[in-house]
């Protein structure tokens, strides 16, 4: 029952949000930006913590240091367990570098090809995907499909989807949003098409491919295709305003420590990632950084050229306007400028 329960009020939450954020949650964004900067990224995360978010990790890969490790506020609210730099997090749509990088070594390996297109990989899906004579392999990695995004779906984050075909019910039938290629709009159906393509021609389950062929090589021990494989008290807790129960339960894909997502974004830049040739596949296609939003959990790493850094920012705080979003981009880029003062 407490369960059934939890799932009435997230869905409330998320549909309505709250007048009060509405009103205050502006000035806020207007007040994070507007303050002094701090001296030391430590003293930005905790005066984030004070902006709202219950918990925050921050990773630092910057050329010629040793990594910098920080955290601030809660592992666990209700146990009243401090932040831990080195804890696991939901990182939700940075898995799609991790995705790329698999198809960019299928596709240099001869075993995908760019310019196929769904009805050459899913031909089941001709007639139940607009276009699926048109949409390339490249088109979907760039989100140029114009195929609808099953997470729009009306309610989906109060009682999300469990597997492909409930994912994929989501859009059938629907027309496009756009032509193949004439536009541009992020869709998780994408990845979900691409993740089924490389499951059929590997003939297992790709995670065991990145797994093989990106994150044993790199050393990358502490990153995980989903919830079952970690150990739930490593796991950072998660929350959403206004609903009251811890969201880290809810498995939402791949999980990591700040660190390993730091050092893989690093080989991604680097190019330590790649065999001969791949990197140019690889640039051709996608981005070279990423951000992650489900229940609970926002994840953001960006590399810095010009500093030769990686940051990895963890906040395990979500809202229902998407405030906290904007408010954890003005605290990102406030990081760098400490950085970039040091």
């Amino acid at each position: 029952m407490r369960k059934k329960r939890a799932k009435q009020i997230f869905r409330v939450v998320l549909l309505l949000g709250t007048a009060i954020s509405l009103f205050f949650v502006p000035w806020l964004l207007v007040k994070a930006w507007i303050l002094p900067l701090p001296d030391t990224i430590q003293e930005q995360l905790d005066q984030a913590i004070g902006h709202g978010f219950d918990g925050m990790i921050v990773y630092v890969d910057q050329a010629g240091k040793p990594p910098q490790y920080y955290a601030a506020g809660w592992h666990n609210r209700d146990s009243k367990i401090p932040a831990k730099p080195e804890a696991l997090f939901k990182i939700a749509s940075i898995s799609k570098l991790y995705d790329a990088v698999a198809v960019t070594k299928l596709v240099a390996d001869g075993r995908l090809s760019l310019d196929k297109t769904i009805a050459d990989y899913l031909p089941e899906l001709v007639g139940r995907i607009e276009n699926a004579d048109k949409i390339t392999l490249r088109l979907m990695i760039q989100h140029r499909s114009g195929i609808p995004n099953f997470t729009d779906a009306p309610n989906f984050w109060a009682d999300p989807t469990k597997s492909y075909e409930e994912s994929l019910a989501l859009i059938l039938d629907k027309p496009a949003n756009f032509e193949p290629g004439e536009d541009y709009e992020y869709c998780n159906t994408n990845y979900l098409l691409i993740n089924k393509i490389m499951d059929d021609v590997l003939g297992y389950n790709n995670f065991q491919f990145i797994q093989e062929e990106i994150l044993m090589p790199l050393n990358l021990n502490n990153t995980f295709g989903s919830l079952s494989e970690v150990d739930i008290e490593d796991l950072m807790s998660g929350y959403h305003e206004g609903y009251p129960y811890d969201l880290k339960e809810n498995d939402h894909g791949m999980h990591a420590t700040a660190e390993d997502v730091g050092n893989f974004v690093r080989a991604l830049n680097d190019g330590s990632v790649f065999e001969p040739g791949e990197k140019e596949i690889y640039s051709s296609i996608y981005e070279f950084e990423h951000g992650g939003w489900v229940p609970g959990y926002q994840s953001f790493v960006e590399y810095h050229e010009d500093i030769d850094a990686v940051v990895v920012a963890f906040y395990s705080t979500t809202d229902p306007k998407l405030y906290n979003w904007n408010l954890s981009e003005i605290i990102n880029n406030r990081i760098v400028k400490i950085l970039r003062r040091q």
